[in-house]
């Protein structure tokens, strides 16, 4: 058995590891904000678009309704500091990022293969992109024990 820290919080029921000093959560909330500001971005360029990709199909359009509740379930899972809410996150903005990757090279079923350079679908690409690295580096962070998230509320 190691030496009690009473600097540090274990992670309990899912929750993120915590370091309580000043510097440390404020890192922490900084990333998981960042997080949040990212994937709710992602929801609302896809409501913005639902309403042509329902035009184009419907299993497209409901793709789309999706990721937006998608992303919501994961601002709400960051918000509350649930480790899931980023696992989450990554899920719905790298599912995105295929799909439009998948839609501009052999094309969705059904559907012709689309241009890649629409503004929304750009701007969403940057999104996915930033989301996923900032995925990829608060795990990293965490799996060194280095403070990353915590409770918002």
């Amino acid at each position: 058995m190691g030496l009690h820290n009473p600097e540090r919080e274990e992670i309990t029921k899912g929750r993120y590891t915590k370091v309580n000093t000043p510097n440390a959560l404020t890192q922490g909330k900084l990333l998981t904000w960042m997080g949040i500001v990212l994937i709710a971005l992602e929801g609302l360029i896809h409501l913005l678009d639902a309403p042509d990709s329902f035009e184009d199909a419907t299993y497209k359009g409901l793709l789309f309704v999706a990721i937006v509740l998608g992303a919501a379930v994961a601002s709400v899972g960051l918000y509350r500091g649930n480790r899931w809410g980023w696992s989450f996150g990554a899920l719905i903005a790298g599912s995105a990022l295929v799909g439009y990757v998948i839609s501009r090279t052999t094309g969705l079923p059904g559907l012709p293969v689309e241009e890649w350079l629409e503004p929304l679908g750009i701007l969403s690409l940057l999104v996915e992109g930033l989301f996923v690295g900032l995925y990829l580096t608060v795990t990293r962070l965490s799996q060194n024990n280095i403070p990353t998230e915590g409770q918002l509320g």
